[in-house]
């Protein structure tokens, strides 16, 4: 454990400290967690690679070819041209508008997917109005997560919780939407607050960036129209079968590619030029932190955590206290590491307590809300963070770049401040949630 955890700090130095890039950095670590982990007998290659989330790794690479598909018909121009004209070129109302739609989109889509898709068209806004993107893009991810946490199909950990506890949308609805409502409402805030000096423009700015929104014409950003309703065609397919893809028993990786494949024949794309958009460094660099969560979760470390807990919740007096304690240890953990190992971890050990006849549904919902608002604490603690540091990275505008300090600055008070929300609101409604 010892010795698995050190290769994990070791390489998240090498991350955060950023003299190597990320991706090189989790490669390189990810390696010798299979090299010391064959040697010591914990960690087999067989393993290392059977940690890799086959479902999400292909449903980033689905998603990123679609909107890569998108984007030489103008139709993120359209939208970014919309966007800017409905908030008359407002950077504090744009951020909401944005965080509004990424949180409610995250509710019934994907939060990856719902980020794949609003990254870039908020790189347009921003470049349109001449506004720094790093603070829109931040919000949004943040944002997703926290929108995300509320339902059954919004992060791919609810799926997982909804499936082994037997739990479905509206049981997610009724339990976390209270919880995450709230939430929500003072992240916005402390985003307006930690960016108010981001969300300025220089004097005359506003009326300059104003009078050009709306002097633009949305309807002439329209470069391919046959190639958008062909590719639109294909979304909006993606988008509905995300809705009932867990009745259908469909991975969301496999509806991304029944989209893909519809988009491709109709479009008709060169493969070869469509597969260079793909963002591989990102992808690389998550195969590599599975493979590196892959080895602490080998060791028994994640395992130790998880008996810890499930100790303490035996006692059926502290079962509210057990349950706060879960959520914030739940957060902490998703903070530095992928969230699903930790919640396929904790899984069979609270379906094992669930076995024993204790009442342990509040577990089930604590588990779920602390890995939803942990992965805002770093910016490798969700997907949906790291989509948008790489989009911001791609986009070359100056000041873009999110570093790692720069997230931290603004993720970890916003998951200390949303999780201390969360418990207030959590432990306030107990009583009604579990009556």
């Amino acid at each position: 454990m010892v010795v698995a955890a050190g290769i994990l700090v070791g390489a998240y130095v090498l991350i955060f400290s950023e003299r190597l890039h990320r991706t090189i950095a989790a490669l390189g670590g990810a390696v010798i967690m299979v090299v010391v982990g064959e040697f010591a007998g914990f960690y087999e290659q067989e393993q290392a690679l059977g940690s890799v989330d086959g479902n999400t790794m292909l449903l980033l690479l689905g998603m990123m070819l679609l909107v890569a598909l998108v984007r030489p018909t103008g139709g993120f121009e359209y939208l970014a041209i919309r966007l800017a004209k409905l908030s008359a070129a407002s950077p504090r109302r744009l951020l909401m508008y944005l965080s509004l739609a990424v949180s409610i989109l995250s509710m019934f889509l994907d939060n990856v997917t719902t980020v794949i898709i609003f990254a870039p068209l908020t790189v347009l806004i921003t470049r349109m109005l001449n506004l720094n993107p790093a603070p829109f893009l931040m919000a949004e991810a943040m944002l997703s997560n926290i929108g995300g946490a509320s339902t059954l199909v919004g992060d791919p950990p609810n799926i997982m919780i909804g499936s082994a506890a037997g739990l479905d949308f509206n049981a997610f609805l009724y339990h976390l939407l209270p919880v995450i409502i709230p939430v929500w409402l003072i992240t916005v805030g402390l985003m307006l607050i930690l960016f108010r000096e981001d969300l300025k423009y220089p004097a005359g700015g506003l009326a300059e960036a104003r009078a050009l929104a709306l002097d633009l014409d949305e309807t002439k950003a329209i470069k391919d129209p046959a190639v958008l309703r062909h590719v639109m065609l294909a979304m909006g397919i993606v988008i509905g079968l995300f809705f009932v893809h867990h009745h259908l028993h469909l991975y969301p990786a496999f509806v991304a590619f029944i989209g893909l494949g519809i988009a491709l024949a109709l479009v008709r794309p060169d493969p070869e030029d469509l597969l260079k958009q793909a963002e591989w460094p990102v992808l690389l660099f998550f195969a590599a932190l599975f493979v590196l969560v892959g080895g602490v979760e080998a060791s028994g470390l994640l395992d130790l955590i998880g008996e810890q807990l499930a100790h303490l919740a035996r006692d059926p007096s502290g079962l509210l206290l057990t349950a706060l304690l879960l959520m914030w240890v739940a957060a902490l953990v998703s903070a530095v590491v992928d969230n699903i190992p930790f919640t396929v971890t904790m899984i069979p050990i609270v379906a094992g307590l669930q076995a024993k006849g204790l009442p342990v549904e509040p577990l089930w919902w604590a588990l779920a809300i602390g890995v939803g608002l942990g992965g805002n604490g770093t910016h490798i603690g969700a997907t949906a963070n790291i989509i948008c540091v790489a989009e911001a990275e791609r986009s070359g505008i100056d000041g873009a770049r999110i570093s790692p300090m720069r997230w931290l600055r603004v993720g970890l008070p916003a998951m200390l401040l949303s999780l201390m929300v969360a418990s207030l609101v959590y432990a306030a409604l107990y009583e009604w949630l579990f009556a």
